[in-house]
């Protein structure tokens, strides 16, 4: 059986490999343009990874594990999350109640979808980073501007 990094690293090859169709579908154009805006935010990208190490968190755990995020990024991120189905949020019926957050099967797979970012980063590393010395070098920036 493939891993969960195996399999996000073929099926995001699949995905990059697919051709574009002819026509875009105004509703599927406007999700993406949506969806980018809300996940491509470190916070959310930042859920995706704990909650997918950790499977199921209590939000202090959540809190704790993902550093510098406020209790109320933390909250608007989550509920964001939680209405676009990428999470579950489980309210237990105790005294004193609490709550826990763990990715559905559609936040899954966009974490594999996310690795094909990581995957590109990867493969080009080396040319990112000489394109940006070269061009400092070219423009005199500092890059610690």
């Amino acid at each position: 059986m493939k891993s969960y990094d195996e399999h996000a690293t073929a099926q995001t090859r699949e995905i990059a490999e697919s051709t574009p169709p002819d026509t875009v579908n105004p509703k599927v154009e406007a999700l993406v343009t949506d969806l980018i805006g809300r996940v491509a935010d470190k916070w959310t990208m930042l859920v995706l990874e704990t909650l997918d190490a950790h499977r199921t968190l209590r939000f202090t755990a959540l809190s704790r594990l993902i550093p510098g995020i406020s209790q109320k990024m933390l909250t608007q991120t989550l509920r964001r999350m939680e209405r676009d189905g990428m999470l579950s949020r489980t309210v237990h019926p105790v005294i004193p109640p609490h709550v826990d957050y763990s990715l559905t099967e559609l936040g899954g797979s966009l974490g594999a979808a996310f690795c094909g970012v990581w995957i590109w980063a990867e493969e080009n590393l080396s040319r990112i980073e000489t394109a940006r010395a070269d061009f400092d070098r070219r423009t005199g920036i500092d890059k610690g501007s």
